[in-house]
Protein backbone atom coordinates (compact mmCIF):
# COMPACT_ATOMS: atom_id res chain seq x y z
CA UNK A 1 0.00 0.00 0.00
CA UNK A 2 1.50 3.62 -0.92
CA UNK A 3 2.23 5.66 1.94
CA UNK A 4 0.45 9.10 2.06
CA UNK A 5 2.71 12.36 1.67
CA UNK A 6 1.52 15.08 3.92
CA UNK A 7 -0.50 16.88 1.35
CA UNK A 8 -2.88 13.53 1.46
CA UNK A 9 -2.65 13.32 5.28
CA UNK A 10 -3.96 16.97 5.34
CA UNK A 11 -6.45 16.64 2.78
CA UNK A 12 -8.23 13.52 5.06
CA UNK A 13 -7.81 15.26 8.58
CA UNK A 14 -8.54 19.12 7.54
CA UNK A 15 -12.02 18.47 7.32
CA UNK A 16 -12.34 16.34 10.82
CA UNK A 17 -10.69 19.19 12.49
CA UNK A 18 -12.49 21.56 10.81
CA UNK A 19 -15.64 19.93 11.93
CA UNK A 20 -13.99 20.13 15.59
CA UNK A 21 -13.71 23.77 15.57
CA UNK A 22 -16.61 24.67 14.23
CA UNK A 23 -18.86 21.70 16.80
CA UNK A 24 -17.33 23.82 19.34
CA UNK A 25 -18.49 27.19 17.84
CA UNK A 26 -21.92 25.99 17.78
CA UNK A 27 -21.88 25.12 21.17
CA UNK A 28 -20.41 28.67 22.21
CA UNK A 29 -22.71 30.44 19.76
CA UNK A 30 -25.59 28.58 21.88
CA UNK A 31 -24.23 29.39 25.30
CA UNK A 32 -23.85 33.22 24.30
CA UNK A 33 -27.48 33.59 22.89
CA UNK A 34 -29.13 32.35 25.67
CA UNK A 35 -26.58 32.74 29.04
CA UNK A 36 -25.66 35.87 27.83
CA UNK A 37 -29.12 37.80 27.82
CA UNK A 38 -29.58 35.71 31.37
CA UNK A 39 -26.69 37.21 33.03
CA UNK A 40 -27.83 40.61 31.85
CA UNK A 41 -31.01 40.31 33.13
CA UNK A 42 -29.91 38.58 36.62
CA UNK A 43 -27.03 41.77 36.50
CA UNK A 44 -30.17 44.10 36.46
CA UNK A 45 -31.85 42.07 38.83
CA UNK A 46 -29.17 42.90 41.73
CA UNK A 47 -28.46 46.25 40.97
CA UNK A 48 -32.19 47.07 41.52
CA UNK A 49 -32.50 44.75 44.38
CA UNK A 50 -28.97 46.51 45.84
CA UNK A 51 -30.66 49.30 45.46
CA UNK A 52 -34.21 48.47 47.50
CA UNK A 53 -31.52 47.27 50.26
CA UNK A 54 -30.08 50.61 50.49
CA UNK A 55 -32.89 52.35 50.72
CA UNK A 56 -34.11 49.96 53.76
CA UNK A 57 -31.81 50.08 55.34
CA UNK A 58 -31.08 53.67 55.35
CA UNK A 59 -34.83 54.16 56.40
CA UNK A 60 -34.72 51.59 59.33
CA UNK A 61 -31.09 51.11 59.96
CA UNK A 62 -28.26 48.25 58.73
CA UNK A 63 -29.42 45.61 61.74
CA UNK A 64 -32.11 43.20 59.38
CA UNK A 65 -33.25 41.95 62.93
CA UNK A 66 -34.09 44.91 64.10
CA UNK A 67 -35.80 46.41 60.19
CA UNK A 68 -38.06 44.10 59.51
CA UNK A 69 -38.36 45.98 56.13
CA UNK A 70 -34.69 45.53 55.54
CA UNK A 71 -34.77 41.61 56.02
CA UNK A 72 -37.63 41.03 53.84
CA UNK A 73 -35.31 42.73 50.93
CA UNK A 74 -32.97 40.26 52.26
CA UNK A 75 -34.98 37.40 51.51
CA UNK A 76 -35.85 38.38 48.51
CA UNK A 77 -31.87 38.62 47.30
CA UNK A 78 -31.32 35.21 49.03
CA UNK A 79 -34.34 33.50 46.86
CA UNK A 80 -32.23 34.94 43.63
CA UNK A 81 -29.29 33.73 44.98
CA UNK A 82 -27.49 37.12 45.05
CA UNK A 83 -24.10 36.56 46.61
CA UNK A 84 -23.78 37.03 50.16
CA UNK A 85 -20.51 39.97 49.65
CA UNK A 86 -23.45 42.12 47.53
CA UNK A 87 -25.92 42.05 50.06
CA UNK A 88 -23.54 43.29 52.63
CA UNK A 89 -21.33 46.09 50.23
CA UNK A 90 -25.36 47.09 49.61
CA UNK A 91 -26.37 47.66 53.02
CA UNK A 92 -23.36 49.31 53.95
CA UNK A 93 -23.68 51.54 50.92
CA UNK A 94 -26.68 53.00 52.57
CA UNK A 95 -24.36 54.53 55.04
CA UNK A 96 -22.80 56.98 52.87
CA UNK A 97 -25.09 60.41 52.47
CA UNK A 98 -26.60 59.25 48.98
CA UNK A 99 -30.36 60.18 48.48
CA UNK A 100 -33.09 57.60 47.28
CA UNK A 101 -35.97 58.23 45.78
CA UNK A 102 -39.31 56.25 45.89
CA UNK A 103 -41.78 57.35 43.02
CA UNK A 104 -44.52 56.21 41.40
CA UNK A 105 -45.02 57.73 37.04
CA UNK A 106 -47.72 57.22 35.43
CA UNK A 107 -48.21 56.37 31.86
CA UNK A 108 -49.36 55.25 28.88
CA UNK A 109 -48.68 52.79 26.35
CA UNK A 110 -49.15 51.06 22.72
CA UNK A 111 -53.13 51.41 22.10
CA UNK A 112 -53.78 53.37 24.71
CA UNK A 113 -53.03 50.98 27.88
CA UNK A 114 -52.42 52.54 31.56
CA UNK A 115 -48.88 52.29 33.16
CA UNK A 116 -47.88 52.57 36.75
CA UNK A 117 -44.38 52.55 37.14
CA UNK A 118 -43.16 51.86 40.44
CA UNK A 119 -39.40 53.64 40.81
CA UNK A 120 -36.68 53.39 42.84
CA UNK A 121 -33.55 56.25 42.12
CA UNK A 122 -30.90 58.01 43.33
CA UNK A 123 -31.32 60.33 40.13
CA UNK A 124 -35.09 61.31 39.32
CA UNK A 125 -34.22 63.24 36.42
CA UNK A 126 -32.10 60.51 34.97
CA UNK A 127 -34.87 58.07 35.60
CA UNK A 128 -37.47 60.25 34.10
CA UNK A 129 -35.42 61.03 30.66
CA UNK A 130 -34.49 57.29 30.38
CA UNK A 131 -38.17 56.31 31.21
CA UNK A 132 -39.14 58.35 28.51
CA UNK A 133 -37.06 57.12 25.68
CA UNK A 134 -38.16 53.68 26.08
CA UNK A 135 -41.81 54.66 26.35
CA UNK A 136 -41.49 57.21 23.18
CA UNK A 137 -39.49 54.19 21.69
CA UNK A 138 -42.50 51.49 21.56
CA UNK A 139 -45.30 54.36 21.10
CA UNK A 140 -46.03 55.26 24.63
CA UNK A 141 -45.78 58.54 26.78
CA UNK A 142 -46.10 59.66 30.02
CA UNK A 143 -49.09 60.75 31.01
CA UNK A 144 -51.54 61.86 34.47
CA UNK A 145 -54.85 59.94 35.07
CA UNK A 146 -53.66 56.60 34.51
CA UNK A 147 -53.70 55.45 37.67
CA UNK A 148 -57.47 55.91 38.37
CA UNK A 149 -57.73 52.32 36.60
CA UNK A 150 -56.05 50.68 38.97
CA UNK A 151 -56.58 50.04 42.99
CA UNK A 152 -54.02 49.29 45.71
CA UNK A 153 -53.98 45.39 47.01
CA UNK A 154 -51.50 44.03 49.39
CA UNK A 155 -49.24 41.41 48.82
CA UNK A 156 -47.34 38.55 50.68
CA UNK A 157 -44.77 36.55 48.92
CA UNK A 158 -43.28 33.46 49.80
CA UNK A 159 -40.83 30.89 48.79
CA UNK A 160 -41.96 28.11 47.37
CA UNK A 161 -40.64 25.91 50.12
CA UNK A 162 -41.10 26.26 53.93
CA UNK A 163 -38.50 26.82 56.95
CA UNK A 164 -37.95 22.82 56.51
CA UNK A 165 -37.48 22.97 53.01
CA UNK A 166 -40.84 21.39 52.12
CA UNK A 167 -42.61 22.25 48.57
CA UNK A 168 -45.61 24.61 49.26
CA UNK A 169 -48.85 23.13 47.76
CA UNK A 170 -51.23 25.49 46.49
CA UNK A 171 -53.83 24.12 48.97
CA UNK A 172 -51.87 24.01 51.94
CA UNK A 173 -51.09 28.14 50.90
CA UNK A 174 -55.40 28.36 50.55
CA UNK A 175 -55.89 27.08 53.91
CA UNK A 176 -53.27 29.04 55.38
CA UNK A 177 -54.76 32.34 53.61
CA UNK A 178 -58.34 31.90 54.96
CA UNK A 179 -56.48 31.67 58.46
CA UNK A 180 -54.47 34.45 58.09
CA UNK A 181 -57.97 36.30 56.29
CA UNK A 182 -56.23 36.86 52.69
CA UNK A 183 -58.31 37.01 49.62
CA UNK A 184 -56.76 34.78 47.61
CA UNK A 185 -53.56 33.00 46.61
CA UNK A 186 -51.62 32.57 43.45
CA UNK A 187 -48.17 31.73 42.08
CA UNK A 188 -45.69 34.11 40.67
CA UNK A 189 -45.98 34.67 37.41
CA UNK A 190 -42.13 36.37 36.73
CA UNK A 191 -39.97 33.23 38.11
CA UNK A 192 -37.70 32.27 35.58
CA UNK A 193 -38.72 28.91 33.90
CA UNK A 194 -35.89 26.79 35.91
CA UNK A 195 -36.80 27.78 38.83
CA UNK A 196 -40.15 27.44 41.33
CA UNK A 197 -42.18 29.78 41.41
CA UNK A 198 -43.31 31.56 44.70
CA UNK A 199 -46.85 32.38 45.91
CA UNK A 200 -48.33 35.65 46.71
CA UNK A 201 -51.08 36.00 49.29
CA UNK A 202 -53.85 39.04 48.36
CA UNK A 203 -55.19 40.99 51.02
CA UNK A 204 -56.62 44.38 51.74
CA UNK A 205 -54.08 47.14 52.07
CA UNK A 206 -55.08 47.33 55.76
CA UNK A 207 -54.60 43.57 56.39
CA UNK A 208 -51.32 43.17 54.94
CA UNK A 209 -49.30 43.14 58.34
CA UNK A 210 -51.74 41.15 59.76
CA UNK A 211 -51.59 38.40 56.75
CA UNK A 212 -47.75 38.74 56.79
CA UNK A 213 -47.52 38.31 60.73
CA UNK A 214 -50.01 34.88 60.33
CA UNK A 215 -47.86 33.36 57.07
CA UNK A 216 -44.70 33.69 59.35
CA UNK A 217 -46.08 32.33 62.05
CA UNK A 218 -47.35 29.05 60.29
CA UNK A 219 -43.56 28.29 58.91
CA UNK A 220 -43.63 29.99 55.53
CA UNK A 221 -40.36 31.75 54.55
CA UNK A 222 -41.45 35.61 53.84
CA UNK A 223 -39.82 36.94 50.89
CA UNK A 224 -41.51 40.58 50.87
CA UNK A 225 -44.99 42.17 51.78
CA UNK A 226 -45.82 45.38 49.65
CA UNK A 227 -48.82 47.53 48.54
CA UNK A 228 -49.27 46.83 44.88
CA UNK A 229 -51.49 48.00 41.95
CA UNK A 230 -54.10 45.69 40.73
CA UNK A 231 -55.86 47.02 37.42
CA UNK A 232 -60.06 47.23 37.46
CA UNK A 233 -59.96 45.74 34.00
CA UNK A 234 -57.57 44.58 31.21
CA UNK A 235 -57.77 45.67 27.82
CA UNK A 236 -57.58 43.05 24.96
CA UNK A 237 -55.19 44.64 22.21
CA UNK A 238 -54.67 43.42 18.26
CA UNK A 239 -51.34 41.45 17.76
CA UNK A 240 -49.55 43.69 16.47
CA UNK A 241 -49.66 46.06 19.15
CA UNK A 242 -49.99 43.67 21.62
CA UNK A 243 -46.02 42.47 20.61
CA UNK A 244 -45.15 45.99 20.75
CA UNK A 245 -46.94 46.01 24.29
CA UNK A 246 -44.90 42.98 25.82
CA UNK A 247 -41.50 44.31 24.18
CA UNK A 248 -42.25 48.02 25.97
CA UNK A 249 -42.77 46.14 29.32
CA UNK A 250 -39.20 44.16 28.63
CA UNK A 251 -37.43 47.08 28.11
CA UNK A 252 -38.64 48.59 31.17
CA UNK A 253 -38.38 45.55 33.62
CA UNK A 254 -34.70 45.70 32.32
CA UNK A 255 -34.19 49.42 33.93
CA UNK A 256 -32.20 49.24 36.91
CA UNK A 257 -34.19 51.95 38.63
CA UNK A 258 -38.07 49.94 37.93
CA UNK A 259 -39.76 47.69 40.79
CA UNK A 260 -42.30 46.88 39.31
CA UNK A 261 -44.24 47.35 36.46
CA UNK A 262 -48.32 47.48 36.68
CA UNK A 263 -50.24 47.46 33.89
CA UNK A 264 -53.88 46.66 32.45
CA UNK A 265 -53.22 44.54 29.29
CA UNK A 266 -54.30 41.60 28.50
CA UNK A 267 -51.44 39.44 27.13
CA UNK A 268 -51.39 35.61 25.93
CA UNK A 269 -49.66 33.41 28.39
CA UNK A 270 -46.79 32.45 25.89
CA UNK A 271 -45.84 36.03 26.57
CA UNK A 272 -46.73 36.06 29.76
CA UNK A 273 -47.44 39.09 32.66
CA UNK A 274 -45.38 41.66 34.08
CA UNK A 275 -47.45 42.55 36.81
Amino acid sequence: MASMGPASRCALWTPMVLWRRWAGHNRWSKVRNVKGPRDTARSRLFQRLALMLRSAAREGGPDPTLNSQLANVVEQCRAKNMPKASIEAAIQGALRPTATSRLLYEARGPGGVALLLDVLTDNPRRSHQDLRLILTRYGGTMADGARHGFEQIGVVRVAPRDAVGRAVGLEGALEVALEAGAQDVCPEEEEEEEEEPALKFLCEPSSLSAVRDHVVASGLLLLSATIEFLPQSRVALPDGTRLQAHRLLQELQGCPDVLHVFHNIQLDTEMGSHQ
